[in-house]
């Protein structure tokens, strides 16, 4: 008699993919948020990043995706201006 392994029902990890002049970061089929290029021929070397209600530029795209990165674990911490963090 075999016995059954227990299912994993932990959560589903970030990942980031590529894609035409941007790079997107996901969590199953939530886009969490992405990091993108210039204009076509005209790209001034800047990459433009967006996370929820936050966005910047850096130089490289390692600095570009930890700072997604970072903006989604510090709004996963940090309380709104106007939340209590009591349930309603």
């Amino acid at each position: 008699m075999a016995t059954k392994k227990p299912r994993r029902t932990g959560k589903v990890k970030p990942f980031w993919e590529r894609g035409y002049q941007s790079h997107g970061y996901w969590r199953g089929k939530e886009r969490l948020g992405t990091v993108r290029l210039g204009e076509r021929g005209q790209w001034d070397g800047l990459y433009r990043w967006q996370a929820g209600n936050r966005a910047g530029e850096t130089k490289t795209l390692v600095e570009a995706k930890r700072e997604v990165e970072r903006t989604l674990e510090y709004g996963a911490r940090q309380l709104g201006l106007f939340e209590s963090g009591e349930p309603e």
